[in-house]
């Protein structure tokens, strides 16, 4: 990427695990998220700003460069991260479901979407969760063209 090039490029991203099953254990957790944020420093122009879940599934906060292919990028992280899991835990032991949901945003609300991904399990055992921060797929309504 060329050095006169200035982007503020900031991603919220979400995935389930597997059927949604409670496979992210506090063990497996901490490693995921582990992997996560060092898999995030490896990629050139990529900063990791929170990154945090529930049993079930994990959100991502991040900056990333315009040239970063975000479909890839995520495909890749997951894939790794659950290999990674899987290689030091036990076979097995974490899967991903398909697909994601990733939320562009600005700056402005960069305070925000930290603060509610570092609350997840909190919205979660109230109820008060962001719908447009945890849905993965499009609504059926928004599916048709």
């Amino acid at each position: 990427m060329p050095r006169n090039v200035y982007s503020e490029i900031f991603l919220h991203i979400v995935w389930r695990t597997k059927d949604s099953l409670p496979l992210l254990s506090e063990l497996i957790e901490n490693e995921v998220h582990k992997f996560i944020k060092h898999r995030c420093a490896e990629t050139p122009g990529v900063f990791c700003h929170a990154v945090n879940g529930t049993k079930d599934h994990l959100h991502l906060c991040v900056s990333v460069p315009p040239t970063l292919l975000i479909a890839d990028w995520i495909g890749e992280l997951k894939g790794a991260s659950s290999h990674y899991i899987n290689q030091k835990i036990s076979a097995k032991s974490l899967q991903w479901q398909a697909g994601y949901g990733v939320v562009s945003f600005g700056k402005n609300n960069l305070s925000f979407v930290k603060e509610y991904i570092k609350n997840q399990k909190v919205h979660h055992a109230e109820g008060k969760t962001y719908e447009r921060l945890e849905r993965i797929e499009a609504r059926a309504e928004n599916k048709s063209g």
